[in-house]
């Protein structure tokens, strides 16, 4: 039976230090111009006992973003950052992958160029979600999004073509792979969900053909650019977060992706489960009587590749998830937060720090994010890091 700290192979060639998976994180730290920059790199490189870290979501392009101070990677200066982070990631026996993602019609007009409407599956708004943006003082806040304007057919072959200059990049900054995101309330969700898409073109809600073809033609330009191995998608069934409504079709569009995934032997598929209808983040959690159901058989049924499991796990129903066969890892993301060296201490039994919430999306340097002094990182051959507790 697996454990969390087996060495397993991701897709057909990175071979992983254990089963424990640092979940994409929006963290708010870059510098102008939303270059990462020296913090993050600290910050990515005190975590990298993971065996895999998936990075914060990172935009594509100047109008996919809906989060102000979240980081590119469509300029030569976004690059040279992101070399920083894979760079001290990998001297520290780390691997990592870049989240890539469109927010859709989850953004303010204060973020977009020339003030534009956000680009959504449709014009309706997200009315009862807020995004990270600067107020008519400059302040940062949370922002209701702002109404969006449908996508046009003509206009998806760009939008593709940004996400294939982005996993260009991304090769170029030195990264393990990509996990394209398509949970959450972002663009590729939106299409994704029969009652939100509501579009009657080839891109439409009426099959999961069509609800799913701007997600695979986005995987399948990641495929050319870096290789089935290295590419992973990350879904969020039957989430409720940013005003998604409830899909009767979620089960038939995962099952059908799942298949078609597997059929491009991707080298993951990441859900994140039990995001509750409240649509709060904070109210996540992992219930063990939803994992142990048809469902779940039927994805691991469909897809090939490794399954990796998110939502509020701790690290004795991480191992429960494992003891099913279903799942082949297990993401963890707050408890990362004040853990850096969150997979030696699930492997020696040691306690955890809780995080300062109140630090999260701040522009308060280290505080809450690098400060940590309550650990020691010794590297150690052939195992990553290990941590000696000062």
């Amino acid at each position: 039976m697996p454990t969390l700290f087996d060495a397993p192979t991701l897709g057909s060639s990175l071979t992983l230090n254990n089963r424990i998976v640092m979940a994409p994180m929006t963290r708010t730290r870059t510098s102008e111009g939303d270059v990462p920059n020296a913090l993050m790199a600290k910050y990515y490189g005190q975590r990298a006992s993971a065996g895999l870290i998936v990075t914060e979501a990172t935009d594509v392009s100047a109008h996919s973003k809906g989060y102000a101070w979240t980081p590119g990677i469509y300029t030569d200066a976004q690059v040279e950052g992101w070399k920083l982070v894979t760079d001290e990631v990998h001297h520290n026996g780390g691997r990592i992958f870049l989240q890539v993602w469109h927010v859709g019609r989850m953004a303010h007009t204060s973020l977009m160029p020339n003030g534009e409407a956000p680009w959504g599956v449709t014009d309706e708004k997200a009315s009862e979600s807020d995004v990270f943006a600067h107020d008519s003082d400059g302040k940062l806040t949370f922002m209701r999004a702002s109404p969006p304007r449908q996508i046009q057919v003509e206009e998806i072959p760009g939008l593709v073509n940004e996400f294939a200059l982005a996993f260009k990049n991304a090769k170029l900054a030195g990264f393990d792979g990509v996990e394209i995101h398509a949970a959450n309330g972002y663009l590729f969700d939106q299409f994704m969900n029969s009652a939100l898409n509501t579009r009657t073109d080839e891109y439409g809600g009426a099959t999961p053909e069509t609800r799913t073809r701007l997600l695979l033609e986005v995987v399948d330009a990641a495929i050319r650019e870096l290789g089935a191995g290295k590419v992973g998608v990350r879904v969020s069934p039957f989430g409720r977060y940013n005003s998604m409504p409830a899909d009767p079709h979620v089960e038939e569009t995962l099952l059908y992706l799942s298949r078609e995934l597997s059929r491009r032997k991707v080298a993951y598929l990441h859900m994140l489960y039990q995001l509750m209808p409240s649509g709060n983040m904070e109210d996540s959690e992992f219930n063990e009587t939803h994992l142990r159901d048809s469902f779940v058989r039927k994805v691991r049924e469909a897809f090939d590749g490794s399954l990796i499991w998110c939502g509020g796990f701790n690290r004795d129903n991480a191992q429960v998830a494992l003891d099913t066969g279903w799942v082949d890892l297990i993401a963890f993301g707050r408890p990362f937060v004040a853990n850096p060296d969150l997979a030696v201490r699930f492997r020696n039994d040691w306690p955890l720090a809780e995080s300062d919430r109140s630090v999260l999306y701040t522009r308060n340097g280290e505080k809450g994010y690098t400060d940590f002094s309550n650990f020691t990182l010794l590297e150690k051959p052939g195992l990553g890091w290990a941590i000696e507790k000062s």
